[in-house]
């Protein structure tokens, strides 16, 4: 697998590295990213060590923390278990369990991540199956570091948490300045705690929320079996409020999820 940096191509153990010919974190052009990097994690999963090796070197540089993984399973164990990171970034040839499988297993729990496919597949039906499947952007091998960086800060950026005042689904709307929910006229009273749980299925309309994100979320706390069932208790005081006899059901049940708030 090999890279291009500007025009020339190199092998793994042949790419640039910082302070070399790759972009310089102290320069105007890519100056950009290293502002909006800080605190940033990525997670790259990549079997090619050299590959990973580089591309790590090259994001922390930027101001990323970043952490490799060379193993599919492994990946996907890391991003169940561990703290969240901001940015996914896989190959799709890995051992164990390929990145097609990972983002379709990944998806119902975490919607939100931004999913970076990077892959010497070249055949557009390739790429159609990974977004398909759940990524957000796909980069053939090889690429250029300058347009790697673009795309990664155009994920960040899509993904950065901007949220309306306002949201609706069906008659539901959510007026967040004013901590104000209403359906079809009927104001709804909720407490903070239901408010917060409401925000997040607001703003994960039509997706699956698992209890994992509600309670990072809402809770900050890290996922535990005794913990979930505080989910289970909260999401019922909130559906009661929302649902109420003889109105379309909004929120759902996804069984070895979570929860989805959507117009049946």
């Amino acid at each position: 697998m090999s890279i291009v940096d500007n025009s020339p191509v190199c092998s793994a153990s042949e790419m640039p590295t910082v302070g070399s010919s790759s972009p310089n974190p102290t320069d105007s052009s890519a100056g950009i990213y290293l502002n909006r990097a800080a605190g940033r994690r990525i997670l790259i999963v990549e079997d090619d060590v050299s590959l990973a090796g580089f591309l790590s070197g090259e994001l922390e540089a930027q101001g990323f923390a970043v952490e490799q993984i060379h193993d599919g399973e492994q990946a996907l164990q890391t991003l169940e278990t561990k703290r969240r990171f901001d940015l996914l970034m896989l190959d799709l040839n890995l051992p164990t369990l390929d990145g097609i499988t990972l983002i379709q297993r990944l998806r119902p729990t975490q919607p939100r991540l931004p999913v970076l496919v990077l892959t010497a597949r070249s055949r557009v039906e390739d790429k159609v199956k990974a977004l398909e499947s759940g990524a957000d952007d796909c980069l053939t091998k090889p690429f250029s570091l300058i347009e790697l960086l673009a795309r990664v800060q155009a994920l960040l950026r899509r993904n950065s948490g901007v949220v309306p005042n306002c949201s609706t689904v069906g008659d539901l709307t959510m007026y967040r300045d004013q901590h104000r929910v209403e359906r079809n006229g009927r104001r709804i009273e909720l407490t903070p705690r239901e408010f917060a749980i409401l925000d997040v299925m607001m703003r994960n309309a039509g997706r699956p929320v698992s209890r994992t994100t509600l309670l990072e979320e809402v809770w900050n706390l890290a996922p535990s079996e005794s913990a979930t069932n505080i989910v289970d208790v909260y999401m019922k005081y909130v559906r009661d409020k929302i649902d109420l006899p003889g109105e379309p059901r909004l929120t759902h049940t996804v069984r070895g999820v979570g929860y989805e708030l959507r117009v049946a």
